[in-house]
């Protein structure tokens, strides 16, 4: 093929399926969807999001090409760089959520949990929801109070209790937890702090030491932190970073002589581009995730037939296929366009707002014979969320690095602690109510709005 030829091909392709920046519809055309993405290519966190971005946008491409759209209805999109920083994620949404071409915003999706907790007040005035997958508000699980945020899949809540209970089963079963000393070395920020009550009431459940250490951001020494972990000497220490800061800690850990097979990463924490840089000495080293890593799931193996192998891909490197950031866009993106087929139901087969967004997400059922009519058995977990649940999952799955890559050593999902965690959940929400003044709703007043 020479040179023009593919250039014309991929123009061609760029204005049937999306490309990296825009891809238009005619004006009026409210035949199609719009779907917004609010990207981060360059800065910090770009590593990080090129993956990402590249998994959500080949399942939108798999959608249009394979399935001709939701019900008939294709996927157009455009992007906006955020750098991952809160005032331009913020400016890009107001920027997108009055719709394009005609066709409205059914969702958003603010991939950075400061830029979700701005714009928590704005989503509700706007009713358009925001989906946050793996981070963001967890107090917003209770959809009585933040009818307009969607903490889906695994909270940061049940990100802590997951952890405990995959140390649980490590060590014997949860009776087993009393005495030990577990650390937590987190990102000092909002994001690094979030999970220090759920530990707090878990340890005082089952009798463990809660030892909390921080790293101050961006994580490039962590010297003095992990000597006096050498000093304490905790039987596990549950990583909570971001960036450079896993593996800096990962080689500090070796370094010091703690064993890396006895660090648990957080979700952020627990990607190729975290272990990769630390080089051998990140050999055995473990995470808990919502985005499990590999290739076999029936999905992923369509998407490379169908998109990947005919040059289709938004993806740049082609060793991110399977990766766990890459398989967390294909996720959120199967979220998001199963909330919308599921609006649909409702309200027909067309293009969906934000408010019908909102009921879609409410109403979403992503049980075993679904995932496995979608290919995702494995790859996401059952979901059922409702207007009292926006999480409906809550489970994650343990990977240890074997040096090269990521292999699942839990035995299947690890679940959380829902019914002791739900309830303090709940309270936090009613105090949020009640501070900023709102008259929480309830399944039937949702509905009947809905109607």
């Amino acid at each position: 093929m020479t040179r023009l030829a593919r250039t014309m091909r991929i123009v061609a392709l760029s204005a049937l399926l999306g490309t990296g920046t825009v891809t238009t519809a005619p004006a009026g055309d409210a035949a199609r969807q719009y779907f917004p993405l609010p990207t981060f290519r360059v800065g910090a966190y770009a590593s990080s999001g090129i993956p990402v971005w590249a998994g959500t946008i080949d399942y939108l491409r798999y959608i249009n090409e394979v399935e001709g759209g939701i019900n008939g209805v294709k996927l157009f999109w455009d992007e906006c760089e955020t750098e991952w920083a809160v005032e331009k994620g913020v400016e890009c949404y107001e920027r997108v959520k009055g719709g394009r071409d005609g066709s409205p915003v059914p969702l958003f999706l603010p991939h950075g949990d400061p830029v979700s907790k701005a714009l928590t007040e704005k989503s509700v005035a706007d009713k358009i929801p925001l989906v946050t997958t793996g981070y963001g508000r967890t107090e917003a699980i209770d959809g009585r109070v933040f009818p307009y945020s969607f903490t889906v899949l695994f909270s940061f809540w049940s990100e802590a209790s997951s952890a405990i209970n995959y140390i649980a089963e490590q060590v014997g079963g949860k009776d087993r937890l009393k005495g030990l000393k577990i650390a937590t070395v987190y990102h000092d920020s909002p994001y690094g702090k979030e999970t220090q009550i759920p530990l707090d009431l878990l340890a005082k459940t089952y009798g463990f030491e809660n030892i909390q250490i921080a790293v101050p951001h961006p994580g490039n020494d962590q010297s003095a932190q992990w000597a006096r972990i050498r000093q304490i000497k905790p039987d596990w220490v549950f990583l909570r970073g971001w960036g450079v800061m896993t593996p800096v800690a990962i080689k500090t850990a070796a370094k010091t002589g703690f064993p890396v097979d006895h660090i648990i990463g957080g979700i952020w924490s627990g990607s190729e581009e975290d272990v990769r840089p630390a080089g051998s000495v990140g050999k055995g080293y473990r995470a808990i995730t919502p985005f499990p890593a590999g290739q076999d799931f029936e999905i992923l193996k369509k998407i490379k037939a169908a998109i990947v192998d005919k040059g289709l891909s938004d993806l740049k490197d082609p060793k991110s296929f399977g990766s766990v950031y890459y398989n967390s866009g294909v996720i959120e993106a199967i979220i998001a366009v199963e909330a919308i087929r599921t609006a649909q139901g409702r309200f027909g087969r067309k293009p969906i707002d934000g408010a019908q967004g909102q009921w879609g997400l409410e109403h979403l059922v992503l049980d075993e014979p679904r995932l496995k009519a979608l290919g995702a058995e494995g790859l996401v977990q059952p979901l059922r969320l409702s207007v009292k649940d926006h999480e409906g999952g809550g489970a994650g799955k343990v990977l240890q690095w074997d040096g090269t890559q990521w292999a699942a050593v839990s035995h299947g999902w690890v679940k959380s602690d829902r019914d002791l965690l739900l309830p303090r959940i709940y309270e936090r929400a009613a105090a949020y109510a009640r501070e900023k003044g709102i008259t929480p709703r309830s399944e039937e007043t949702a509905e009947a709005i809905a109607r």
